[in-house]
């Protein structure tokens, strides 16, 4: 009998220490890929924002008539969007806090983006003085 329970007693403390072992690298996985997924946002907004602030710049100087379209994947922590003067303004959620993604333009820029996940289709028009973006 005692060579029974000699066999189990090293059975559980194998599977505690397995379990020991896991733990710690569940955290550092789960760490790691919210991270991961933050900074992929960060990257998709700041290439949208560079996007439609150089298409808005080729625009603006091709003269009042013409006009371009962008089709977009927007990430899903966007919290606001933002066209003011010469600047596009994403806010994106973060684990952290928000943050911030900022592109200047040489144009003056009007009009609003989407903040839902997903494509969208951008129109960029050049106006007397200014660029006005809307999405369809």
């Amino acid at each position: 009998m005692n060579l029974k329970s000699q066999v189990s007693v090293e059975y559980m403390l194998i599977m505690g220490f397995a379990t020991l072992m896991t733990i710690p690298l569940l955290l550092i996985y789960y760490t790691y890929t919210s991270d991961s997924g933050d900074s992929v946002a960060a990257s998709q907004a700041l290439q949208i924002a560079r996007k439609i602030a150089d298409s808005s710049e080729s625009v603006y100087y091709l003269g009042k008539p013409s006009q371009t379209t962008l089709k977009l994947n927007f990430p899903d922590n966007i919290y606001s969007t933002n066209l003011s003067n010469k600047e596009v303004v994403f806010k994106i959620k973060t684990k952290n806090g928000i943050t911030d993604i900022v592109q200047v333009s040489p144009v003056n820029m009007s009009g609003s983006l989407p903040i839902t996940q997903g494509i969208h289709i951008i129109t960029i028009k050049a106006e007397e003085g200014y660029v006005q973006v809307t999405s369809n």
